[in-house]
């Protein structure tokens, strides 16, 4: 409706404008060269109206063909942009999908018509590295870091590259450059820590490890690496701090402290770990100054006064009054053992330690012959080790990376499977 009154007010003034213009008195001369025009004013009027429209119109034509140019290379550009947009996703989701050949095509019909755009370079590498070309995906990457919008994306891709190869020293160099482009990025820093445990430096990684991180091995990798012993003796007593039960924390404060002349109190933090958490490589460290039987298994009794009906302190009694000698001490021996095995212990290393019992023992009184041992360590549980908890491997001692595997952190203190012993078997019965 109100299109129709628009239209029919329009047009009144169009009837009106025509009539005002026909109601015109008079004529209009013009001469030019000896010619003589007259006509009535309105078509005067008229003809001065469609002379202006025409030359609007010539004007508009001219320069119209002289834009044309400019036009054209407008309409140009504007197709070779949509078609550069078009090969940039078609390469994103070739590469996205793993297919080299095409992301490739795409890449490269990308670049050619959009030029080296931050988009278009990405693409590149990542299309480079994907058909195995790493050194053209390491040209681009370097490209990409010299200009300041994408800095950061030619770091990221050359860090990668160097993990990849596992070149440490440059993975760190460039996680330090990104770092001073964007700090903080929480891919970054996991990265980073793993860089710094991947080059042995304990410290970083501890600084950079994220909540539940194994930073107590950390800590105790970092003080076999330190060379001053006072900073190192420090970094021990906070790593035992920290972690109370963790028994390599306690052996490095130990072992600190006796490289420091505090005998005294390295034997007070073994005695005081092993109240709360025995295990034989405490025993060794604390008895390794002594080298008579009767000595060790005298500061043993000392040393598990923590815990002493615990089954690893009764093993360890065991053993060492096994190792006296005497007809007293084997007596005790067996004493012990079999206390351990009611306390709970029932391990492959206790049968074979009661067979040994047997065999020592010169009074007759025993509680089963050695094969009987034997045949019984077979089907007990399996010894307890240090073992890789992410491939499983056994390792002789303790370590904060897995030597098989390369995992940090992932070493603890288990049931290890290990190759059985049959020579014993074979002994008489």
């Amino acid at each position: 409706m109100r299109g129709v009154l628009l239209f029919l007010l329009f047009a009144a003034i169009v009837v009106s404008g025509a009539w005002w213009l026909s109601g015109l008195s008079g004529q209009v001369s013009a001469t030019l060269s000896g010619y003589t025009i007259e006509m009535a004013t309105p078509l005067a009027l008229l003809a001065v109206a469609l002379l202006v429209i025409g030359l609007a119109f010539l004007l508009r034509l001219f320069f119209g063909l002289l834009n044309l140019r400019r036009r054209f290379a407008a309409w140009r550009a504007m197709r070779r942009r949509r078609a550069g947009r078009l090969a940039t996703t078609r390469a994103l989701v070739a590469i996205a999908a793993g297919d080299a050949p095409k992301a490739l095509r795409q890449t490269a019909r990308a670049r050619k018509m959009l030029g080296d755009t931050v988009q278009t370079l990405l693409h590149a590498a990542e299309a480079a590295r994907l058909t195995g070309r790493e050194d053209e995906a390491t040209e681009i990457f370097r490209k990409l870091s010299t200009l300041d919008e994408a800095s950061f994306l030619g770091l990221r891709g050359l860090f990668r590259q160097a993990w990849g190869r596992q070149d440490w020293e440059e993975a760190a160099r460039l996680a330090r450059q990104a770092e001073r482009l964007h700090p903080g990025p929480s891919w970054l820093r996991a990265e980073r820590s793993e860089v710094a445990v991947r080059t042995g430096n304990w410290q970083q990684a501890m600084a950079l490890a994220a909540p539940g991180a194994p930073t107590s091995a950390f800590a105790v990798a970092a003080i076999a690496a330190e060379p001053d012993a006072g900073r190192a003796l420090k970094l021990a007593k906070r790593a035992l701090k920290d972690s109370p039960d963790f028994i390599p924390a306690a052996l490095a404060y130990a072992k600190r402290l006796r490289e420091g002349g505090s005998e005294r109190k390295a034997q007070t933090v073994l005695r005081e770990t092993w109240a709360r958490n025995p295990h034989p490589d405490l025993a060794a460290f604390a008895l390794a100054l002594h080298t008579a039987p009767a000595t060790k298994f005298s500061e043993a009794k000392t040393l598990i006064g923590g815990a002493p009906q615990h089954p690893e302190s009764l093993f360890l009694l065991a053993g060492l009054a096994l190792a006296v000698g005497t007809s007293e001490s084997v007596i005790e021996a067996r004493h012990y053992a079999e206390a351990a095995r009611a306390a709970g212990l029932n391990q492959q290393r206790l049968y074979r330690l009661l067979a040994d019992i047997d065999a020592a023992d010169l009074t007759g009184i025993t509680l089963m012959k050695p094969r009987e041992a034997l045949r019984a360590a077979s089907a007990a549980d399996p010894d307890p080790g240090w073992k890789c908890d992410a491939c499983g491997d056994a390792l002789p001692q303790w370590s904060a990376i897995c030597p098989n595997c390369r995992a940090a952190g992932r070493i603890g203190w288990g049931n290890v499977v290990r190759p059985r012993m049959i020579g014993r078997d074979s002994t008489d019965s």
